[in-house]
């Protein structure tokens, strides 16, 4: 391939290959030629390249290398030279005159004529001579050519009129003559063709939307007449197009001629004939039109359809904004007109139409406000249909027939209207409140009064809009339901009114679960009352029987979708009403037949339907309810319901309308049957089977009603054969019209679907019609029973299969044999569900036999459905001689076959095969199945067999994976020789070879990134395949090419060209198709997912381009973000916002500006137009102008459109990705939240940005969100504002210190929070916003209370409105709802709880509040077995209904309160007592009794007054439950938080003394406490989790000194008999328990958490062989930990007696000598680490211990002590290099200091301690030797001289030569100052500890050093600082000491004159300078202490 990579064309290399690669060689190479023409100067060699591009014209190119050399030589004309063109031109002329007709010339030709088409289109003008005999020659061959002539020549001219423009005008008429015939051409492709050639030639073609606009419209009507989609498409854009244009023309081509405009009821007029008329002939008169009679085409209709979207479209919004009540009444005329609803399933699909039509237009070109219009016209045009329909009920004399059929036609109408009010109401959510508040729309009334229209088709659909209403606007829904129930009573006489306001109500439940606040407890009785007084008195008004029946059991099936906590309380009731519905016995059915008239027959088996439909929907919502003794009790109905089933002598005996009753009874019994186990119902599997099987087989049915399962139960992967990828187009819900046998779906089929969920996906439930869901539900449930059926009986339903399809003929059979099939479909899945088998040899050969036969049925979907069954028999079956011989069978077929029909059938029954069985299970059939299926895919007369066999094939490659690697390259090469020359207009062909494709790169997989020859090979043919699929015209096609390219980037990502892929998947965004969409976005969200950064640039590219597609600044991310608004489908939304996700997370943070200014934009929305605009597929769309602007703008024929602004969902995503940008920008710099630093590193670099330099913007967005209309944006908004808040609440303004940045924005936050305070805020908001408010004020930003107070009102109301309590009526949402926001109320009261002022004055009520639900939570967490001991009223805050739900909630707040009781208690509380009356009085009614419950009295009895003590030790024993409860074992996704906050909450529980009384005096709960704590830390190793747990140890233990400390001085007091230290754990023995002992509980805790932190400690894990003694440096929080551990370790000797301090000491001291080893490490500024400052403290306390020294310990002791210094001395040999020796000597010391006893006399001990001295003394780090002198000196002055004399006699020479060295080499730096400094003050204690006569030879030592550090007054001038410090002092020091010891002083300075010369002069020179110095300054005081301190005085 690599050879073809040249401008020229090969050739030697073109020789070389076989005769089968030469065209992929040729077409690699045009290819190339494509990517580089445009870059090259090819001056010199296009003589060349003509030559060699003219001469491959005549070498017969397949399709993709035609287009592609027209291509090139187009481009190479207009880039180089043009002389040539003309006779290039003329040759291809001349093939195309060429009488030749053969097949194999038919290539060049088409050639010929393609690249005639492209040099138009490229040069347009250029060529204008030539132009008509051209078009001629074209026009002349169109007559003679075939199909794929036809299309091509089409296509070229649509070329040549694009390229020429209007100056072809004098071809324009010959070319609409000889094209507008082809229009209703038999090939499909040609009508397409010749659509999308006259809609190019309508751009210019004045006379198309003028004189001949009539037959314009009636040509296209005839082409939709037996279309196909594409055609539908082609057609209805041409006819929609002409028809705007001919509204509103073109303005450059009306200034040309004088136009008579169409106005638009002229125009609408011709669009409505084709919807109501059809293409059959046009009526020159409108009477004719209205004689009913022969029906509409539904292509046609669904055409026309397609072509109103179009129309509007083309116009655009702001034309259907100012049109729109015109345009609704002319689309509403449709569905009422006569013709269109001729009979009921016509009707029904006129409906869908119109929907269709308002949806697409009203749903996407309007903005919101323009919607909130739309809604108003359309509920005027309801209220007016109803006046009219009101008038004609209330006209008593009903004479007038018409009256009666307007009334009729006016519920299509309704059905329309409110459909698309309620699709616009849920679609604009809560913007729609605007609607409902405004009184003067009245949407409410209007459409509550449809409630009372004539036809139930228009009931429901009122009903179903109110369900939409009450989704969008959760705080209608309870009023609403309040407000039918009154109807429903007011108006009970009324048949119309019960049977409407129990739809609404009906329908309101059944959308209370899209309402996550959901409706109060009490409706659900309420509902209940109303069903049964309905079902009470149905019996008393036959005209109200019927009705009333089935309200009834409407509204109790409703109610069941409230799920189970609801209806557990209404269960038995339930159960009850069931019973009595059906008779008790065989008996009673019986007799019942006998009696009765048709009326009441009817009224019974409605009431019987309808209890099976509530049974139904109980099973189906509440199935935690159905225990056995439930489904027994349900079993009773239903046993006697499957009795009664079939009726016939009923219905014989009172007429056929019982039929439908009859039916809807079977249809119940089969959902429900569907839904409970097989079992329950065993016992009547025959007489169930016979009527199921009787069902679907018609035997009782003369209608041959056909099931609509069967293509939801053939596999996905097949709908290129059954052409269900239908179902994923814009237009799904239209174009199952064509081709349904089922008819169409409607409310009014099943009112029950109006509470059910509506399937994802569908806007509106539409049930099918009885018939086919009767047929429908019998396939589903004997799938379900099928398994569990005997063999026997198998074989006999197989058998009867077979007779019926022989037995039936013609049409019936077809309908017979689909539902068998389904049915045994449906039956094979549920054995492979059940992994049961299918039987013995005959059930198997009985139903091969009946499969076989479908494969050579003509019918393709029975063929298709036979071959899955095949494939899912093999996969029951199982067994390899099964598979075989079934494969084997095909085979045979195939060899022999030759009809189309079992070809394509048996082909695909070796691709099911291979699905169902696997690459294992059917491995040695894969050679012959694949080269079988190779050789049909080359069958180039029958596309039919080459599209079957290649979706086989690539079934069989995706099964079989790396076992298909052999037949890779045969496959490979095939595919690509069929995609260069299958003809394009063979779509499903192509279609299945870039399935093929697909599967190859997969099965290849990652081998692809390979180097080797054929890997290589493999690659390019790969890339080849995907190059050619990209540019095939058809959509499904290029989606195809676009997953296999993301295949390709998935396995070899180097090879595939982001630079042009990227820019055909932006234009693709704006295809009409969805599936292209869907592909192009699935695409890019994998690329962006690694490249996102390159993705972005190559959609720049395209910024100037005029390719459909208009990228502007904010470049594809603009584009993502304004598809949102105009997507409906989910999977496409979520790729999209995936897309954008993964671009904002690579690329927020460099370009942050961008991206904030993107999301901005969006949110900025809400007031009108948006900033980026946006282009649709139709370039054709112009702006509507007037005439006066109509001349002014013609240069700009190209403005876009301002496309609606962003709707609420892509607002609330905008707001999100705002929260997700500060997240990111949290990771990536500190910057972004520093002022200053951004600041600076602004000024570096301008380009930089940060986040908090946009604080403004970030502020300004969350508050846009927080206060728009919409709920969801405001959850979004307050979200972001509680980010915005925590992430820079601390940080400071620079400008201002101690001030930080968010303090000017106080009044936005407040305005911000504000609203959600307000009444009528939903919950969740309110909820949200107190979490913000709690933020705010626990931030700290605000410091001044008087501007906290304003945001801590809000709280105040909120937290008045808990107190209003649950008695207060007007609630609107569940109560659980109440509960949340109670408790978020709390816990937001709880943040401001710190700043205590503020919430003083609410403290009394809060802390009872806080007790009450803290209360509430420890009852509901209690296991299931204690629900008896739950209060039967519920809580303070939950109603037993709702505690499912409000556990959920307690679970989400319990912390914080625990947290703030705790606090509470530990300031005030375990002083305040529960006066009952002030409880009274802070509490609502209902929770007074929920209290007297909680204080456990019984209500009624007088309250019993508990002791403070008692009190509290009660609300220690709560909040301790709860604790430990909950740390005994958090969910591992429970919040990090709630863990803090509860180990927060210990810690301040355990402050306060009566507390620590509370846990020391029973030593149990306090081990209890560590056990829970120490496997807390085994599952949750935050460090923050491990600090607060050691803080919550650190509380216990010192608990339990002080009690110890207590009861020791309680037994000093009394008198001495025992020794009050011998207290304590261990006793006399030393022993400790464990599980009782407290120390022991400790120790292990804080082990985990030293050996979690220093592994090394754990012998375990240091003498693992795994183990690397490599020091690991502690981080700041470890540091930190350690230090907490080491703290409380050194605390519990003095928990235990003597004896038990000898049995924990040597671990304890282990622990600590270990952790000094590791940490005391030195460092460069000589800090001491937490943990060594620690450690010492310990040794400190360990070692003044009082209690060690009796007579039994000292011995164990001194042995301790003496062996722990030694291995002091071991370790810092061994580690002294880095060893910190400061820490070391200072351990030393203190062992010197507090233990001299046991050590004196050591000698081993005592040199090395003093060997430790010297070398720090002889240290060069001055640092150490300043410290050692300080260390010393507390020696040389210990009490005990028999310590300190041998050490003064050591140390005192080296100290003393040390000194005097000074002066060779004075100090350079503060730190060598110190030093001497210190050892100066050493000596100088020496000399005082001196006795009398040794003073002098002591002085003799001092003085001589200090003078020598003076300095002479020439040296002082130049000396360095610290040298004049050091003079300073020596000075200082001798002007001291001289005084004290006067005579030894003399004595000295007497035996050396030298010295006293110097000490005088100096002297002299100090008072000289210091006169000087006091004349300018006061005297400075001089400090002679060290300047550096230890952190941590020890001494």
């Amino acid at each position: 391939m690599e050879l073809a990579h040249s401008l020229l064309l090969n050739e030697e290399a073109l020789a070389q290959i076989t005769e089968a690669k030469r065209p992929v060689f040729i077409f690699e190479w045009l290819r190339f030629l494509d990517k580089v023409l445009v870059a090259t100067d090819v001056k010199e060699k296009q003589k060349k390249l003509v030559e060699q591009l003219t001469g491959l014209i005549s070498s017969s190119p397949g399709p993709p290398t035609r287009k592609l050399l027209a291509k090139n030589l187009a481009a190479l004309y207009s880039i180089g030279d043009t002389f040539t063109v003309f006779q290039t031109l003329d040759k291809c002329n001349d093939i195309i005159k060429s009488k030749d007709d053969t097949a194999a010339y038919l290539p060049t030709k088409l050639a010929a004529v393609a690249c005639v088409g492209a040099f138009y289109e490229k040069m347009g003008r250029m060529l204008g001579s030539s132009f008509p005999e051209t078009v001629n020659n074209l026009l002349k061959s169109l007559k003679s050519a075939e199909s794929q002539g036809r299309s091509e020549i089409l296509m070229s001219l649509q070329k040549v009129l694009n390229g020429l423009g209007g100056a072809a005008a004098s071809c324009h008429r010959d070319i609409y003559k000889n094209a507008r015939s082809l229009l209703t051409d038999r090939s499909m492709a040609v009508r397409c063709a010749v659509a999308k050639c006259l809609l190019e030639l309508q751009n210019e073609a004045v006379f198309m939307w003028t004189a001949e606009l009539e037959n314009v419209a009636t040509l296209c009507f005839k082409a939709l007449e037996n279309s196909n989609y594409g055609v539908r498409v082609a057609v209805s854009k041409l006819l929609g197009t002409v028809m705007a244009t001919a509204l509103i023309p073109k303005q450059a081509t009306v200034m040309r001629q004088n136009v008579k405009r169409a106005t638009l009821e002229e125009v609408l007029e011709l669009m409505a004939t084709g919807f109501l008329r059809g293409g059959s002939g046009f009526l020159k008169s409108g009477g004719e039109m209205l004689k009913v009679g022969g029906s509409v085409n539904r292509e046609v209709r669904v055409g026309v359809t397609q072509a109103y979207v179009v129309f509007v479209t083309t116009l655009g919004g702001q034309w259907l904004e100012r049109n729109f009540a015109t345009f609704l009444s002319h689309v509403l005329d449709l569905v009422s007109h006569p013709r269109a609803t001729q009979t009921h399933v016509e009707a029904v699909y006129s409906r869908r139409c119109v929907s269709f039509i308002l949806r697409a237009t009203v749903g996407s070109l309007l903005g919101e406000k323009a919607q909130i219009a739309a809604a108003k016209e359309i509920c005027q045009a309801i209220g007016k249909q109803m006046k009219a329909v009101e008038a004609v009920v209330n006209d008593a004399n009903s004479e007038n027939k018409s009256g009666a059929a307007d009334v009729a036609a006016s519920q299509h109408v309704m059905v329309c209207a409110l459909q698309e009010l309620g699709s616009l109401v849920q679609s604009l959510n809560a913007t729609a409140s605007p609607l409902i508040q405004e009184p003067s729309i009245g949407l409410l009334e209007t459409v509550t009064s449809v409630l009372l229209h004539p036809s139930m088709a228009a009931r429901l659909a009122a009903a179903w809009c109110l369900r939409c209403v009450a989704v969008a606007l959760p705080f209608q829904l309870t009023p609403f339901l309040d407000r039918c129930a009154e109807r429903l009573n007011n108006l009970k006489t009324s048949p119309e009114a019960v049977s409407g306001y129990s739809f609404a109500m009906a329908a309101l439940l059944g959308g209370v679960h899209q309402c996550p606040l959901g409706i109060p407890h009490a409706k659900g009785k309420m509902v209940v009352s109303i069903a049964e007084d309905l079902l009470r008195t149905a019996a008393q008004n036959s005209r109200l029987s019927l009705q009333r029946t089935q309200a009834g059991w409407l509204l109790l099936g409703a109610l069941m979708t409230l799920g189970p906590s609801v209806v557990r309380y209404h269960l038995p009731k339930m159960l009850l009403l069931w019973r009595n519905v059906f008779p008790r016995s065989l008996k009673e059915l019986e007799a019942e037949k006998a009696r009765g008239d048709s009326f009441t027959w009817q009224v019974t088996l409605e009431g019987r339907a309808g209890a099976l439909c509530a049974m139904r929907s109980f099973v189906a919502h509440c199935p935690e309810l159905l225990t056995e003794d439930v489904i027994r009790k349900l079993m009773t109905p239903i046993e006697c319901a499957m009795t009664m089933m079939s009726i016939p002598s009923v219905i014989k005996a009172h007429g056929a309308h019982l039929k439908a009753s009859a039916a809807m009874v079977r249809l119940r019994l089969y959902d429900i049957l569907a839904l409970l186990p097989p079992k329950t119902y065993e016992g009547s599997f025959n007489a169930l089977l016979r009527e199921l099987v009787a069902e679907f087989t018609l035997t009782d049915n003369s209608a041959n009603t056909t099931t609509s399962l069967l293509r939801s139960l053939c596999h996905y992967d097949d709908s290129v054969l059954l052409g269900s990828w239908l179902q994923e187009t814009d237009h799904k819900s239209i174009e199952d019209q064509p081709n349904s046998a089922s008819g169409s779906g409607a409310l009014e089929h099943d009112p029950s679907s109006i509470y059910l969920r509506i399937p994802a996906g569908e806007a509106v439930p539409g049930p099918l019609p009885l018939g086919v869901s009767v047929i429908d539900a019998s396939v589903a449930l004997f799938g379900v029973v099928f398994p569990h059926v005997s063999y026997k009986h198998r074989l006999q339903m197989l058998d009867h299969f077979a007779e019926c399809v022989k037995q039936a003929k013609g049409v019936r059979q077809q309908a017979v044999q689909l539902n068998i099939f389904t049915a045994v479909l449906s039956a094979l899945k549920g054995l492979a569900e059940n992994k049961s088998t299918l039987g013995p040899e005959e059930v198997r050969k009985s139903a091969l036999t009946l499969v076989m036969g479908a494969l050579d049925n003509p019918n393709p979907i029975l063929r298709c459905a036979a071959g899955e069954a095949l494939g899912r028999m093999a996969q029951v079956v199982g067994e390899a001689s099964f598979i075989a011989r079934m494969a084997q069978y095909s085979f045979d077929k195939l060899k022999s076959a030759r009809d189309v029909v079992s070809r394509t059938g048996h082909s695909l029954a070796l691709g099911c095969l291979h699905r169902y069985v696997g690459g294992i299970g059917s491995g040695q059939h894969l050679k012959t199945s694949v080269s079988i299926l190779l050789a049909l895919a080359q069958d180039g007369t029958s596309p039919e067999v080459q599209t079957w066999s290649l979706h086989s094939l690539a079934l069989i490659v995706d099964s079989s994976g790396p076992m298909y690697r052999g037949y890779v390259e045969p496959t490979l090469s095939l595919v690509l020789t069929l995609l260069l020359t299958v003809p394009p207009s063979h779509t499903e062909v192509h279609q299945c070879l870039g399935r093929c494709l697909g599967a190859i790169i997969t099965t290849v997989g990652p081998e692809l990134q390979g180097n080797g020859a054929t890997i290589s090979t493999i690659r390019s043919s790969c890339l080849v395949g995907c190059a050619i699929t990209q540019d095939h015209s058809d959509s499904l096609v290029q989606a195809a090419a676009i997953s296999c390219l993301q295949q390709l980037h998935m396995f070899a990502p180097r090879h595939v060209n982001l630079s042009s892929l990227v820019p055909s998947l932006c234009v693709h965004l704006c295809s009409s198709h969805l599936l292209l969409r869907r592909a192009a976005v699935a695409c890019l969200r994998q690329l962006a997912q690694r490249e996102a950064s390159e993705v972005c640039e190559y959609a720049m590219s395209l910024k100037e381009s005029k390719k459909g597609v208009n990228i502007t600044e904010t470049g594809l991310e603009g584009v993502l973000f304004g598809m949102l608004d105009r997507e409906t489908d989910r999977k496409l939304c979520s790729d999209i916002h995936d897309t954008l996700g993964h671009m904002l997370s690579s690329l927020a943070v460099e370009n942050l500006s961008h991206w904030l200014m993107l999301c901005k934009d969006v949110l900025a929305a809400s007031s009108g137009f948006v900033t980026f605009s946006w282009k649709d597929e139709e370039s054709e769309k112009k702006d509507e102008m007037d005439d006066d602007t109509m001349f002014t703008t013609l240069g700009e024929e190209d403005k876009s459109k301002p496309s609606v602004a962003p709707r609420w969902a892509t607002r609330v995503f905008a707001a999100d990705c705002l929260c997700r940008v500060i997240m990111l920008c949290e990771n990536a710099n500190k910057a972004h939240f520093d002022l200053a630093l951004a600041r600076s590193a602004r000024l570096k670099n301008p380009k930089n940005d940060f986040l908090v330099l946009r604080l403004s913007d970030l502020i300004r967005m969350a508050f846009m969100a927080a206060t728009d209309h919409s709920n969801q944006l405001r959850m979004a908004g307050l979200q972001a504002l509680e980010d915005i808040i925590k992430k820079f609440a601390s940080v400071p303004e620079p400008e201002f210190p101690g001030h930080v940045i968010l303090e000017q924005y106080q009044a936005n936050v407040g305005a911000a929070l504000r609203p959600a305070f307000s009444q009528d805020t939903p919950s969740d908001i309110t909820a949200k916003a107190c979490q913000v408010c709690s933020a705010w004020i626990g931030s700290g930003v605000v410091s001044d209370l008087n501007d906290l107070r304003r945001v801590h009102n809000l709280l105040v109301s909120s937290l008045d409105k808990v107190q209003a309590g649950k008695g207060s009526s007007s609630q609107l949402y569940r109560e659980s709802a109440t509960t949340m926001e109670n408790l978020k109320t709390f816990l937001s009261v709880i943040a401001s709880y710190c700043l205590i002022t503020l919430v003083q004055p609410e403290l009394p009520a809060l802390s009872r509040l806080w007790l009450a639900a803290l209360k509430d939570y420890a009852l509901l967490t209690l296991p299931a077995e204690f629900a008896t001991q739950l209060p039967p009223d519920g809580g303070a805050f939950y109603t037993p209904e709702t505690i499912d739900t409000a556990r959920l909630h307690y679970r989400n707040s319990w912390a914080p309160i625990l947290h703030a009781v705790a606090l509470w208690l530990n300031s005030t509380g375990f002083n305040v007592s529960e006066s009952t009356e002030e409880t009274a009085a802070a509490m609502p009614n209902s929770q007074k009794r929920a209290t007297s419950i909680m204080l456990n009295q019984t209500p009624g009895t007088p309250p019993t007054t508990k002791s403070l003590p008692e009190i509290n030790k009660d609300r220690m024993h709560l909040i301790l439950g709860v604790s430990i409860q909950f740390l005994c074992s958090p969910r591992p996704e429970e919040p990090v938080e709630h863990v803090t906050s509860c180990l927060q909450a210990l810690h301040t529980l355990l402050d306060p003394p009566c507390a620590r009384i509370h846990i020391a005096e029973d030593q149990l709960l306090g081990v209890e406490l560590l056990s829970v704590l120490h496997r807390l830390l085994l599952t949750w190793d935050p460090p923050s989790v491990q600090l607060l747990v050691t803080g919550v140890v650190q509380q216990i233990v010192r608990a339990a000194q002080d009690y110890l400390q207590e009861k020791r001085n309680a037994l000093n007091d009394n008198e001495e008999k025992e020794n009050p230290l011998a207290l304590g754990e261990g006793g006399e023995s030393g022993g400790l328990v464990p599980g009782k002992s407290l120390v022991f509980a400790a120790m292990e805790l804080l082990m985990f958490i030293l050996v979690r932190h220093m592994p090394h400690l754990s012998s375990k894990v240091s003498d693992s062989p795994s183990h690397i003694a490599a020091k690991s440096h502690l981080s700041e929080e470890s540091a930190r930990l350690v230090a907490a551990t080491v703290n409380i370790l050194s605390d519990l000797p003095s928990l235990c007696s003597p004896a038990g301090c000898m049995t924990i000491l040597p671990t304890i001291l282990f622990l600590i000598t270990r952790v000094l080893k590791e940490t005391a490490v030195k460092s460069a500024d000589n800090q001491v680490p937490p943990p060594v400052t620690a450690a010492l403290q310990g040794i400190k306390t360990i070692v003044t211990l009082p209690t060690v020294r009796t007579d039994e310990t000292q011995k164990q002791w001194t042995g301790l002590i003496r062996s722990t210094l030694h291995v002091w001395f071991c370790f810092s040999e061994a580690f002294k290099p880095v060893l910190d020796e400061v820490s070391i000597l200072t351990a030393i010391t203190l062992f010197l200091w507090s233990a001299s006893t046991e050590i004196i006399g050591v000698q081993s001990l005592q040199n090395g301690c003093m060997n430790r001295f010297r070398s720090a003394l002889n240290s060069s780090d001055p640092w150490v030797q300043a410290k050692c002198y300080q260390l010393l000196l507390s020696v040389f002055q210990h009490t005990n001289r028999a310590l300190s004399t041998p050490y003064i006699h050591s140390l005192a020479p080296i100290m003393v030569e040390k000194l005097k060295a000074v002066e060779r080499s004075r100090p350079n730096n503060n730190l060598e100052l110190l030093a001497v400094q210190e050892g100066i003050k050493v000596l100088e204690t020496l000399v005082a500890l001196g006795e009398e006569q040794n003073r002098v030879q002591l002085l003799a030592l001092l003085v001589p050093t200090l003078i020598s550090y003076l300095l002479n007054e020439n040296a002082f001038a130049s000396a360095s600082a610290a040298s004049k410090d050091l003079h300073e002092f020596a000075l200082q020091n001798l002007m001291h000491i001289g005084p004290l010891y006067p005579h030894a002083f003399k004595t000295v300075m007497g035996a050396a004159p030298e010295l006293k010369t110097r000490l005088e002069t100096a002297v002299r020179a100090s008072q000289a300078s210091k006169a000087k110095a006091a004349a300018r300054q006061p005297p400075p005081t001089v400090h002679s202490t060290p300047t550096i301190k230890l952190k941590t005085s020890f001494f």
